[in-house]
Order: C-alpha cells, then structure tokens, then sequence
C-alpha cells in the first residue's frame, strides 16, 4: 500500500471504476449446458453503488471480457458506462475521463488482476480485493479485507463515502 493519506485522497473522489471477474463476481465463470454464462454477485455490493450514486458520485465498469449477466446487472444498478471486452483498459478511462471532464485525482478503480495494473496506477485512488494478485496488492492505495463478490466493493464504497463525511 502507498503512504498517502487514504482518506485524503478518497474525499476527491467523483467518479468509481470497476472491473468485474474478482471485483464484482468472486471470478468464477459458471457455464450451463446452453452455453450460457452465469456469474453471481453481492447484494452488499449492489447496496452501495447505490449509495455511492445517490452521493453524487458516478460508477463505471471496464472489464476484459463481455457477458450478457453483466449487461443486466448493471441496468439493474443504472450503471451507463459499461465498456466490456476491453483489453487496454487505459483507453476506455481516457474516453470516460474526457466525456466527465475528470482528472485522475478524482477517479478510483478498483481491479485485481495483471491486466488492471496500468490503469489502476493513473488514477488517484486504486483498490483491489483481498484475493487479487499479489503484484496488484502489492501496487495500490488499498486492499480491501472482503474477497471480490464477497463485498469488496461495499467496503471500498463505504471508506469512500466515510472520507467524505
């Protein structure tokens, strides 16, 4: 984890970013016979982007690969910046950070995987769960003792809005 004062630089916090597979979901990929996929989430997590959005402060999601359950869920909690099947996850932020007029300051994602270690190092607060990867826990501003789809989001959520007041 970085030195910086945590709390300091979530009270700048407008907007959330989040990756899906080990942040929303727990990262298993269920495949029924059909060929559809399902993924479970947290009630808990749902919660607080709720929160998070009635306290003015937006959500998105880039994730790497693209799934149906994740379309739904997110028109399920009003989340509009849903960029799926993105492998250069820095891109998708720069579109979301020009269409907001956002500076990184003000932005936080959480990701748990190699793939987010390029974006999770531009914005100016970076999240993972407990059971990411070890480079990536290793790499920023907080780990989350809840595992992702087991409430991680929640908890990230929670310091946020608790920094803000």
């Amino acid at each position: 984890m970085r030195s910086t004062s945590l709390s300091d630089k979530a009270k700048k916090i407008e907007f959330l970013l989040l990756d899906v597979d080990g942040i929303l979901t727990d990262g298993k990929i269920f495949i029924d016979s059909y060929g559809n996929e399902l993924k479970t989430f947290h009630i808990h997590d749902g919660h607080g982007i709720y929160l998070i959005k009635k306290a003015g402060i937006d959500v998105g999601i880039i994730s790497g690969r693209s799934s149906r359950s994740v379309e739904h869920r997110a028109k399920e909690l009003n989340i509009t910046e849903v960029y799926q099947g993105i492998t250069d996850k820095v891109s998708a932020y720069k579109q979301i950070k020009g269409k907001y007029n956002l500076s990184d300051e003000c932005v936080a994602f959480m990701g748990d995987d190699l793939i987010d270690l390029p974006l999770l190092g531009l914005v100016g607060f970076s999240a993972t769960a407990a059971d990411a990867v070890s480079e990536v826990k290793e790499a920023v501003d907080m780990v989350t003792e809840k595992p992702g789809g087991g409430g991680a989001v929640r908890e990230l959520i929670d310091f946020i809005l608790k920094a803000k007041g």
